[in-house]
């Protein structure tokens, strides 16, 4: 009986959603979501979840085109547009290198014309609080329409989540003195970091009409996307806008600095020098295209944030250790493996001996004292130490610094570890080998709740279990302040002085544990005070 009950209700509640979704028989279907922003109306369209309806709206133009004389210039305000505009298919992906193999996108191509966003938000309702979420791919790569990014599940439990495109690569972040000259502030770089500020902007002005507070605009992200949040949290633009922080492994920090920016410029010069191009005309001049293929080709890359005089004047490290960044909640962490073993030995095997030799490559005089934070006795523990070094040299040190001088301020920090491996792949050959620890950006589907958009793995119920925990923390952080609800298993805040930190594991059993890391990440800190860093 009572199946049959359960049945019953289940056909019921079908029943609902298809008369929400098409109207009932004989009566024509609802119409779709619209609402209106600075530029006009926007027709979006439902998504039916199951924790409620979302409306979406996608494809919305934040900025004019960065084309033709506007390459390279900070971003200016979108045209408005007459009658509705339909924001049901996601705007075209910024320049970019087919360079990460977990990519995935939903939009349509690619092109310069590329500065749009995305809004996900509940059916109804006002003042729901806004997670603004940049995508990762190391300046160069990603897109706010890949499904890990989907706003859809966090909006159907009480958000409005927006994601967005910003200029990548040498679209997005050459200096030349040629800009810096054409620059009122004598500015010269950081084009992608600016459309962000651009957008958040346009949040701030906008959200409400979707039914976001625009008082309550936490900003978030993964790896450059995380970098990115530091570097937001910094800028004398955009901290006002801020009123929390979310970063997934990384920080705009050494080892990942931004260049002073003279040496930016430098760099810039030689990069247009070796691509054949005698002025800023002529590299306007250039089809994208074109662009791309130099970018590839000519090193070092040009696509890296700089000092530029405009959204920085300072290194972000700077404005923290003055206490000038926004200061709001920040939750932050990274994976247990961000980097292997085989990046740090060169592919040599993992013998004390060949360990060894790695670290004087790296530490000189300092080898020892590196030896002795990093142990290496047997091939075992050459692997662990050797992939927790690989891990810190990438976004792991510059994740702790980050957590480190924002607690400095006072204002709350939330630390975590990630700890989950991703399950075995469906296809083996799509994807690497599995790994021991959790890889790169392993924990974005959990975060945001999409295990469903990506089919890649075989998910099963712990995987499930584990993203509905880490997203409702990502939900309450996002909502309040602090990732402690009801239900949750508690996260406690770093103290200011607090020695060890306290971390929340991320993994089944979701647990505290106090990071014992506090001596190697001194170490790091008076190494890469006088060394630049390897992460890029």
């Amino acid at each position: 009986m009572a199946m049959v009950r359960f049945l019953a209700a289940a056909r019921r509640a079908a029943l609902l959603l298809s008369l929400a979704l098409t109207g009932a028989p004989g009566m024509a279907a609802p119409l779709p979501p619209r609402v209106t922003v600075a530029g006009g109306v926007l027709e979006g369209f439902p998504i039916a979840r199951p924790q409620g309806m979302v409306r979406a709206f996608l494809g919305i133009p934040y900025a004019a085109p960065p084309i033709g004389a506007w390459r390279w210039r900070p971003p200016r305000p979108a045209a408005v547009w007459q009658g509705v505009r339909q924001a049901t298919t996601f705007g075209p992906r910024c320049m970019q290198r087919p360079l990460f193999a977990d990519m995935r996108f939903r939009s349509p191509g690619m092109a310069e014309d590329c500065l749009y966003l995305n809004v996900w938000a509940p059916a109804a309702g006002t003042a729901y609080p806004v997670l603004v979420y940049l995508h990762g791919g190391g300046f160069l790569a990603g897109d706010g329409s890949e499904p890990r990014y989907d706003g859809a599940a966090l909006a159907a439990r009480g958000l409005v989540v927006v994601t967005l495109n910003y200029r990548l690569d040498v679209f997005g972040f050459l200096a030349l003195p040629a800009l810096a000259e054409e620059s009122s502030q004598q500015a010269a770089g950081n084009y992608g970091l600016l459309d962000q500020a651009t957008a958040l902007a346009w949040v701030k002005a906008n959200i409400a009409a979707f039914g976001g507070d625009p008082a309550r605009i936490t900003v978030g992200g993964e790896s450059a996307g995380a970098m990115s949040v530091s570097a937001l949290m910094a800028s004398p633009l955009t901290r006002d806008l801020i009123a929390g922080a979310l970063g997934e492994s990384g920080a705009l920090i050494a080892p990942l600095a931004p260049l002073p920016r003279a040496e930016a410029m430098q760099r810039g010069a030689r990069w247009a020098a070796r691509a054949g191009a005698s002025s800023l005309t002529a590299l306007r001049d250039l089809p994208a295209a074109a662009l791309l293929e130099a970018s590839a080709a000519i090193e070092p890359t040009p696509a890296r944030p700089d000092v530029d005089g405009l959204f920085l004047s300072e290194p972000p490290e700077a404005t923290f250790a003055r206490g000038d960044q926004a200061k709001v909640p920040l939750l932050l962490g990274s994976n247990t493996q961000e980097g292997d073993y085989p990046a740090l030995l060169h592919g040599a095997t993992p013998t004390p001996a060949h360990y060894r030799a790695a670290l004087r490559r790296l530490f000189g005089t300092q080898a020892a004292q590196a030896l002795a934070l990093y142990p290496g006795a047997d091939e075992a523990q050459v692997r662990r130490s050797a992939r927790e070094l690989a891990g810190d040299l990438f976004v792991a040190h510059s994740t702790w610094r980050w957590m480190d001088a924002h607690r400095a301020s006072g204002a709350p920090v939330y630390f975590y570890l990630y700890a989950h491996p991703r399950p075995r792949p469906r296809v083996p050959a799509a994807v690497d080998a599995e790994a021991p620890g959790a890889v790169h950006s392993a924990e974005i589907e959990y975060a945001l709740d999409n295990l469903a958009g990506n089919p890649v793995y075989a998910w099963d119920a712990a995987d499930r279990a584990l993203a509905g925990l880490f997203s409702a923390y990502v939900r309450a952080f996002v909502a309040q302040g602090d990732p402690n609800d009801a239900g949750l298993p508690p996260w406690p805040a770093v103290g200011i002085h607090q020695d060890p930190v306290p971390r929340q594991w991320l993994e089944l059993p979701v647990h505290i544990e106090y990071d014992p890391g506090a001596a190697r990440h001194a170490f790091l800190r008076s190494y890469f005070a006088t060394h630049r860093g390897e992460g890029w």
